[in-house]
């Protein structure tokens, strides 16, 4: 009787075996070296310091009462310090409401059926653009201080936040019950 063998090693194996991983390394570095070609070399840092952003009506959306949303793109008004959603002030009456909310709902007012049109300059703490805004003729940044619902940050805009203060306006009408940082200004 004579054996049958079903399985006879090659003595010539070894490149056969490397064979599929050499033509996917292969393909891995023609890949990566045809992608490299079209990507710019700082992906990561390659923005322009300042850029001119535009959003049709349509497309703008108040996040809160500093932060816009422009189609895909998320941007803050620079200068300015907003209540946060949820945040509770009190009027004279001792009545509570949401400060956050309220000044969210100035800025829709300031937007509301207005193209946008931004400068883009910085980012914030959180990575996100920094910009000031123009709605209808009218600087969202500079109104949203002036009618008593943000706090100034730059030192330009703190005469705007003071005749708020002295006039009244916004949260300014309601100062025993505004936030805390906002009753230490």
């Amino acid at each position: 009787m004579s054996r049958r063998r079903i399985f006879r090693p090659s003595s010539y194996s070894a490149p056969g075996r490397w064979r599929g991983a050499l033509l996917v390394a292969a393909f891995s570095f023609g890949a990566v070296a045809l992608a490299g070609l079209g990507l710019p070399a700082n992906l990561f840092g390659s923005a322009p310091p300042e850029q001119d952003w535009t959003a049709a009506a349509a497309t703008v959306r108040v996040v809160d009462g500093d932060t816009l949303r422009l189609g895909e793109r998320t941007l803050r008004l620079s200068g300015l310090l907003s209540p946060e959603r949820g945040q509770t002030c009190y009027t004279a009456n001792g009545v509570g409401f949401d400060c956050g909310a309220t000044a969210a709902e100035a800025l829709a007012r300031l937007v509301q059926g207005h193209d946008l049109d931004c400068h883009v300059k910085g980012r914030d703490g959180f990575g996100r653009p920094l910009g000031t805004c123009q709605a209808g003729g009218v600087e969202l940044n500079a109104a949203l201080i002036s009618s008593g619902w943000a706090l100034a940050e730059k030192a330009a805009m703190q005469p705007l936040e003071a005749d708020a203060r002295r006039t009244g306006r916004g949260l300014w009408s309601h100062l025993p019950g505004a936030p805390e940082d906002w009753r230490q200004r």
